[in-house]
């Protein structure tokens, strides 16, 4: 096991209600689990994220903490917040980092695993 490490985990969902496909506006909710899964307690001090649309259209984002959060996770402890974008198109995707202080000083990156935001498949 490492020392420092958080574990990120992703659920998204499509919001038709915020929506307005004929002006090229999707929202979509993504809920994000961070668990220290290493042996020392460290905080979350800030995120980079990289959003890209359909289109490959970049944003980039950061900032500190998570909803106005900077989390301290003790080894096994874990927070879950859930937060939302906007895409010009109905899919795309999302990865990042947050950037996270160990009790000790230690200075390290959890990477956020890419995930696709989409709407939901319909059949006919």
């Amino acid at each position: 096991m490492a020392a420092y490490e958080f574990t990120v985990t992703v659920r998204t969902q499509y919001l038709p209600e915020q929506s307005d496909p004929s002006r090229s506006n999707y929202v979509f909710t993504y809920t994000i689990t961070i668990k220290n899964t290493g042996s020392v307690g460290a905080q979350l001090i800030s995120r980079h994220w990289v959003i890209t649309d359909a289109n490959n259209h970049v944003d980039e984002v950061r900032g500190l903490g998570v909803v106005g959060h900077q989390p301290l996770l003790q080894p096994g402890e874990q927070f879950e917040y859930t937060s939302g974008t906007q895409l010009a198109t109905a899919q795309g995707s999302m990865t990042g980092e947050y950037f996270c202080v160990a009790e000790d000083g230690h200075q390290f990156e959890t990477k956020i695993p890419e995930f696709v935001l989409s709407l939901p498949r319909t059949l006919h």
